[in-house]
């Protein structure tokens, strides 16, 4: 009625009342009557926005992939985007005069579009396929760089790559390749578990041959050892036996030293007394017979004497004509006999 209008803004829409050139008011969520015929509203939303994007890009091998993600972000200062870009309401208040609202998002997915083609054409495939949190940080690091994003007075709250994805026949071949690949990954863990089963078998195997070798080294070391005992035992023995009968040669030695000895000393007795016997011998040889007989006569007992009576007569006996002894006188020169030796 009559021009006056009333508005009332969200807290999260930062409104802007102009007269004549000239701001009136500012601030979110305001809401007041105006004067239409003289009242120009700007309406700048400040809370945050999503901006999907799907682009089709080609990897430095020349291979198409589609990246697939999201950017997030805010308009941090409204008096510039007011500035660079037109956010007047119409005169209903409620729609705007211009499609610069929803061409913010457009110029922002084009300073996304341009960082994610550098970003992958620096890339081969099979890295770029891998690369979807680098390239979402060098996207939200390089939009946080650029001067437009910046002149609109915009805030970039983050950078999310969802997907990357090759076309449909390279993405077979991938699947292909990495399915071999699985496949003889899968054979070579079955050949390594194999080869760690058939190792182990060996070592097992040369573990109890060391341990027979062992075993039959130590027994052959017993058995050196014994004969070794054996030997010194018999080198003992023969040398005791040696000893033993170098004693005994000894001992006979000495028995026969001693033999000698004293069949030396017998020889030497004899020839003594053959000597001395011959001495007497020949001392009695010049001797008169008589002197002999009387000094041998001596120290003869009666009987001895009465013997050699006898002798002498019967040396003489063709001398003598007839000798009678009656056996009273040869019974009493005996019986004087035996009274004197007794």
């Amino acid at each position: 009625m009559f021009g006056i209008r009333y508005i009332k803004s969200q807290p999260t829409v930062h409104l802007m009342q102009f007269r004549a050139g000239q701001m009136v008011r500012e601030g979110a969520g305001l809401s007041f009557f105006y004067y239409a015929p003289a009242t120009t509203l700007v309406s700048v939303p400040v809370a945050s926005q999503d901006r999907p994007f799907i682009l089709e890009l080609v990897t430095a091998d020349f291979q198409s992939v589609t990246v697939q993600g999201q950017v997030t972000y805010r308009v941090r200062d409204p008096h510039r985007t007011a500035a660079m870009m037109d956010f007047s309401l119409g005169k209903d208040g409620r729609s705007y005069v211009s499609d610069d609202p929803k061409r913010l998002g457009d110029r922002v997915a084009m300073q996304v579009e341009v960082i994610v083609q550098q970003t992958v054409q620096a890339l081969d495939l099979k890295q770029a396929l891998r690369a979807s949190a680098a390239i979402a940080q060098t996207v939200q690091t390089g939009l946080a760089d650029q001067t437009e994003i910046a002149a609109l007075g915009l805030e970039i709250l983050g950078v999310s790559v969802m997907a990357v994805k090759p076309t449909p026949d390279i993405a077979r071949a991938l699947e292909a390749e990495a399915r071999e690949s699985n496949l003889k990954a899968a054979d070579d863990a079955v050949y390594l578990r194999r080869m760690s089963a058939v190792e182990n078998e060996r070592a097992i195997r040369q573990n109890e041959l060391d341990t027979d070798i062992a075993v039959e080294q130590k027994k052959r070391q017993i058995r050196e050892t014994q004969m070794e005992a054996k030997a010194t035992l018999m080198r003992k023995e023969n040398g005791l036996r040696n000893e033993q009968m170098a004693a005994d040669i000894e001992l006979e030695e000495k028995r026969k030293a001693f033999v000698s000895g004293q069949a030396q000393n017998s020889r030497t007795l004899a020839e003594a007394e053959a000597h001395r016997v011959a001495a007497v011998m020949q001392a009695l040889e010049k001797a008169d017979p008589r002197i002999v007989s009387a000094l041998a006569a001596a120290g003869m007992q009666p009987g001895q004497l009465i013997a050699q009576a006898f002798g002498g007569i019967a040396e003489r006996a063709e001398r003598i004509g007839q000798l009678n002894v009656s056996p009273d006188l040869l019974q009493g020169l005996l019986g004087s006999t035996e009274r004197k030796a007794a």
